[in-house]
């Protein structure tokens, strides 16, 4: 929605209404330190962003985050390359006193919790997103994001209705571990109440088979949160998670949204409901417009290399292959297209 923002703004009441739908919070913890809200500088390339899918949670129940993508844009902001850090992936989490925190090495959807610590049994999605970043910064040697949001799942499933669902191609055929065919959560086995079982959930399952389809919001959203039964798991998930963007900001820049009024309208409300948003003082309005030029086609998604992590045959997460690091470097020295001309296979296919 960032990325499309420049097409929807059409009047200066939208962009009042854009600007104040969209909930605001201190992401990256710069408030802590005494750091200004004003803008920090005008919105300028090379950009790196930093998204994080949430389920939603109350306040006494640590938030996961179960999706991690990073957006780098050029200095000459023309192209937006995503990319995905697997949510198992072992890495080393750094110290962070505000959560009680001392540090260590967890599968790295564990940093939001561990950094959400508020005492007292209560936790902040947004403080644990400052540690999430933090780690991801110390994996990736981004210095640090320019912008960052929490996108609650079950928001952008509002979304995706406001704008009428969404077109996908489905590259595999996929059951649902969760849902039945008609959307409604799929019975849970009597011996799973606690939630104990890896498989708590029988009967019928909602199936999406290979090809292309207009999707409801539920499916969509069930769909790339499925990694059950899939070949690479993960990596297939996060695949999904890509496609899924890029259909959406298509989604969002077709005519039957940024000319129906009554529509758009619905969407920016869904999009408030569904983003926390961090743009270093800068609001998302802000974003769309320096942004406005970027389209899908400038979207190229990217896949890293990754493998299983065993110990005397126990599963312990995830590892990237070391020509991770290569791309992590063109992404610091902002040569990412030139590092995808000589390593296509970063490529992911759509």
């Amino acid at each position: 929605m960032v990325l499309s923002g420049g097409a929807l703004i059409t009047s200066q009441a939208l962009v009042a209404r854009y600007a104040g739908a969209v909930e605001t919070k201190d992401l990256f913890g710069k408030a802590a330190v005494g750091a200004t809200k004003e803008p920090v500088s005008d919105i300028k390339g090379p950009l790196d962003i930093l998204l994080v899918g949430i389920d939603p949670r109350d306040a006494s129940s640590p938030p996961l985050s179960d999706s991690i993508i990073v957006v780098h844009i050029p200095k000459d902001l023309k192209q937006a390359y995503l990319f995905s850090i697997p949510r198992d992936l072992r890495v080393e989490i750094p110290p962070f006193p505000k959560g009680n925190f001392a540090g260590g090495t967890d599968k790295i959807n564990s940093a939001m919790s561990y950094g959400s610590r508020l005492g007292n049994g209560k936790y902040d999605a947004a403080q644990g997103f400052d540690l999430l970043a933090k780690t991801v910064s110390k994996l990736t040697g981004i210095k640090e994001f320019d912008a960052g949001a929490i996108i609650n799942f079950h928001g952008f499933k509002d979304i995706v209705d406001a704008m009428g669902g969404v077109t996908m191609t489905i590259d595999q055929n996929v059951k649902s571990e969760h849902l039945k065919p008609d959307g409604k959560t799929r019975d849970r086995r009597p011996e799973c109440a606690d939630h104990s079982c890896e498989h708590p959930y029988i009967g019928p399952q909602a199936e999406y088979k290979k090809g292309t389809y207009h999707l409801e919001g539920w499916q969509a959203l069930d769909y790339v949160r499925q990694r059950y039964g899939l070949p690479r798991v993960d990596y297939d998930r996060q695949r999904h998670q890509q496609q899924f963007i890029k259909a959406m900001a298509e989604q969002a820049l077709s005519k039957n949204v940024v000319t129906n009024p009554i529509k758009l309208d619905q969407v920016l409300r869904a999009a408030g409901d569904a983003l926390i948003f961090d743009g270093n003082g800068h609001n998302v309005v802000d974003w769309g417009l320096a942004l406005r030029n970027l389209r899908s086609d400038d979207m190229t998604l990217v896949k890293l290399p990754g493998s299983s992590l065993t110990s005397g045959g126990s599963y312990l997460g995830e590892q990237f292959d070391a020509s991770a690091e290569e791309f992590f470097a063109s992404v610091r020295n902002d040569s990412v297209a030139s590092f995808l001309v000589d390593n296509p296979g970063f490529l992911q296919k759509l």
